[in-house]
């Protein structure tokens, strides 16, 4: 099982990695900038080879990036766009130089102008930043559907995918809660949404799981996050989840709204109640 959870590069990417393997974790997320703002702090080359060395070392599997809040490609404001599109074009070759497999991004909200128009103008902001000639795979997040956001139906991540001119490097990253509060039945159909994500865009292009449980009900279209067991969704669901024949070699990264410490006892509780589920 390759699982883990967000981590904050503030203190450094060494200093990072150590705390990923004291936490027992296998893989991690962190911003590509600011998650708020803009800013970044390029690490030394001395720090990434440490980075590096320590990932190897500990066996972990694919790592992610998360692109800032701050950015929307779906927008028709020149300023809004005109960021969202730098973000890009910029955090996608810093991440690639970093040895990180993927970079998610929420899709953005068209804010009144139609999906439709949304979408192509994403489409636009992809096809300025990723060249065919990077190794980092750049995914869609699909979204709880509030306000005017673009992504909480699979059809529109596949539409996305199928207009950009280098659909090889992008691929999805399904997070759990967004699509339960989206109206995907995960706690009483999951083999109908896995079969219906495949149906639409494919497993194949299926790289990571943001692994939450809701604090809102199924079908509210709100993103609130909770801890896993003690939301809407559940801890049976979720192991379901976890352990999915299709799902199961992915990896997970936990987005719970808790410390490291906190964060080091639910990896424990979840591998002891997979490894329990096996006996």
């Amino acid at each position: 099982m390759i699982i883990g959870t967000h981590m904050s590069i503030a203190g450094g990417l060494e200093k990072t990695a150590k705390a990923v393997v004291k936490m027992e974790a296998n893989t991690m997320q962190i911003f590509s900038r600011n998650p708020r703002g803009s800013n970044f702090k390029e690490p030394t080359e001395k720090e990434a080879e440490a980075f590096q060395r320590i990932r190897k070392e500990n066996g972990w599997g694919p790592l992610l990036a998360h692109a800032p809040y701050t950015m929307n490609p779906a927008s028709d404001q020149e300023k809004i766009y005109d960021f969202a599109c730098m973000v890009l074009r910029e955090d996608i070759a810093r991440m690639d130089r970093l040895g990180i497999e993927n970079m998610v991004f929420h899709p953005g909200s068209h804010t009144g102008i139609g999906v439709e128009a949304g979408i192509k103008n994403i489409v636009a902001a992809l096809n300025q930043a990723i060249t065919g000639k990077e190794q980092i795979t750049v995914l869609l997040e699909t979204m709880s559907g509030k306000g005017t956001e673009i992504g909480y139906e699979f059809e529109q991540l596949r539409e996305i995918r199928d207009r950009v001119d280098h659909p090889e490097g992008l691929g999805v990253c399904l997070d759990t809660c967004h699509i339960f509060s989206a109206g995907y039945d995960i706690v009483n159909d999951l083999d109908g949404v896995v079969a219906r994500f495949d149906e639409v865009i494919g497993l194949e292009h299926l790289k990571a799981i943001h692994f939450n449980d809701s604090l809102t009900p199924f079908g509210a279209k709100k993103d609130r996050h909770a801890t896993i067991g003690n939301g809407e969704i559940g801890m049976e669901a979720l192991l379901r989840v976890l352990t999915h024949p299709a799902l199961k070699d992915l990896p997970f990264y936990l987005e719970t709204p808790l410390e490291d410490a906190g964060h080091k006892e639910e990896i424990r509780m979840l591998r002891e109640k997979v490894e329990g589920s096996r006996e």
